[in-house]
């Protein structure tokens, strides 16, 4: 049954200083498991908000190039001005949803039904690019008590904002020309509420993680730490926005929007290539390549205390897992060493092919089943239905390196293309693969909750409606089971993009229903 008779989301959007504890994670969240644990799935997802108006055709673009929109606000055909303009998005709101499931050892975990929605947007005036496909990760903080994710502090229905430069790290280059906003990083908890903490890193290209981290590393300081890329520029980046990507350290709740890089300088600064913070490509031999580049990363998740982070987008690095590992003082961030984990690809993403599927690789979420099993959600390619990477990635631990067992690709059908109500079927959307992820370990099976990656015929894929889905496998698995398969949590929905996912454990029903209840009320 659903929370009440009452409309969850209008009980939410007009209860006053909810934002208070939007995730008031009682002490029912931190109840030990047993036969049936109970739970909660967070989700984040985008409604668009625009209208034909919202856009006109004809309309003057700010891009540096002066182009012209091609179409109007209507959704989907707005996203076709993404041809002529490579930076063109739209704002839209950020909503979060939560399930209620219910795991066991033997089934893994179930999905009922949504408790509810909650339009964060309407909150904190924190928004999203619709159709960035990179962004809306969310993140539970390593003591359970807060969920983070990131956005840009601008209006509904701006145009052009996930290209900008942000307020003083301005690259004269960049063809975005809209007025600089901040990015912002959103934390929903126990201990401050609705949190929103401005940060100008990420300039020129969009945050796209956050992950809160109480006594960073028995520093005694909480500190944010984020990933993400920056620069939208031609010819030798500034030094400042070089700095602006990657891995970056912000304090909680600070007034002061500057971040700290996360790495350790490789290269000559200023120089036009070779020049990064954490990992470059010339520490594994290879020529270096374009400055900034190489750290590109969007996925992220922190285990036993270690922070690993995803690169699989861009033209330069290495699409790979990597760790990050902090000198003797981790607020110190410029100590920092990014490495590729022991085992996953060290190939160029330049050379990437796809005439040879074995070299397919664009990790995305990643998420950690024990200390021998990591989980690696593969985005990909559009039409390589022969993709062996391509969906959910089983690695494990050999005692010295990682080693892929298997990849899991039943139920998501790869590449073939789904209707969605009202969606024009001449764009023809499909899986290639998938994105965020999150996970819960029951006795001896993980169940996998994901959001699925798609392409279409749409001037920007990163606007199809796209699903939820999950798996269940068994946890001492080392070869692809012959009976396990994604089952979808939630459907396409013409206009609606899923992001991020988030998993908590309640304990009981009556907890995880107490915690929306209070969340109602506040």
């Amino acid at each position: 049954m659903r929370l009440s008779s009452l409309s969850f989301r209008a009980r939410l959007l007009g209860a006053s200083g909810l934002a208070a504890t939007a995730l008031a994670l009682g002490a029912g969240l931190s109840a030990p498991a047993h036969a049936d644990d109970y739970g909660a799935l967070f989700v984040t997802s985008s409604q668009y908000a625009g209208q034909a108006g919202t856009v006109a055709v004809g309309q003057a673009l700010p891009n540096s190039t002066g182009v012209a929109a091609i179409a109007d606000g209507s959704y989907p055909a707005v996203f076709a001005n993404d041809t002529v303009d490579p930076n063109f998005g739209i704002t839209a709101p950020i909503e979060l949803g939560a399930f209620l499931t219910r795991g066991s050892a033997a089934t893994g975990v179930g999905v009922g039904p949504l408790l509810g929605t909650i339009d964060l947007t309407a909150l904190s005036g924190v928004s999203t690019s619709f159709s960035s496909k990179s962004e809306l990760a969310l993140n539970v903080s390593t003591d359970g008590t807060a969920l983070t994710l990131m956005g840009y502090l601008a209006p509904i229905n701006t145009i052009d904002v996930s290209n900008t430069n942000t307020p003083g790290y301005i690259d004269p280059t960049n063809t975005d020309i809209q007025a600089p906003s901040y990015r912002a990083v959103l934390e929903l908890g126990t201990a401050h509420g609705l949190r929103v903490s401005p940060v100008a890193s990420y300039s020129g290209n969009n945050g796209r993680a956050a992950i809160l981290a109480d006594d960073l590393q028995g520093s005694g300081q909480d500190a944010y730490l984020l990933v993400g890329n920056g620069g939208n520029g031609s010819g030798t980046p500034p030094s400042a926005i070089v700095a602006d990507t990657g891995v970056q350290l912000a304090i909680p709740g600070s007034a002061n929007p500057n971040t700290g890089v996360v790495g350790a300088l490789q290269g000559m600064a200023g120089a036009k290539t070779g020049y990064q913070f954490g990992f470059s490509v010339a520490s594994i031999g290879n020529v270096a390549d374009k400055s900034g580049k190489d750290d590109n990363f969007r996925g992220e998740t922190l285990f036993d205390n270690q922070l690993y982070v995803s690169k699989g987008s861009g033209g330069n690095g290495v699409n790979t897992v990597y760790q990050v590992s902090p000198g003797a003082d981790p607020l110190q961030p410029s100590q920092a060493q990014i490495t590729i984990l022991p085992g996953f690809p060290t190939g160029l993403s330049a050379n990437i092919s796809p005439t040879s599927p074995a070299t397919e690789f664009y990790p995305f979420g990643i998420w950690f089943a024990s200390a021998t099993t990591l989980y690696v959600a593969d985005e990909g390619v559009q039409s390589l239905a022969s993709d062996p990477n391509a969906g959910l990635q089983k690695w494990i631990f050999n005692g010295k390196s990682w080693v892929l067992a298997y990849t899991l690709q039943n139920g998501l059908a790869l590449d073939q293309a789904y209707n969605v109500s009202n969606y024009p079927a001449a764009l023809a959307p499909a899986t290639t693969g998938l994105r965020n992820i999150t996970g819960k370990v029951e006795g001896g099976t993980v169940t996998i909750f994901a959001a699925t990656a798609t392409f279409s015929a749409a001037g920007d894929p990163g606007a199809d409606p796209n699903q939820i889905v999950q798996i269940t496998d068994q946890l001492g698995a080392t070869s692809l089971p012959a009976n396990e398969g994604f089952t979808t949590v939630a459907a396409p929905t013409y206009g609606r993009v899923y992001r991020g996912v988030a998993y908590l454990s309640c304990g009981t029903p009556a907890a995880c229903l107490a915690t929306a209840g209070r969340l109602a009320r506040r």
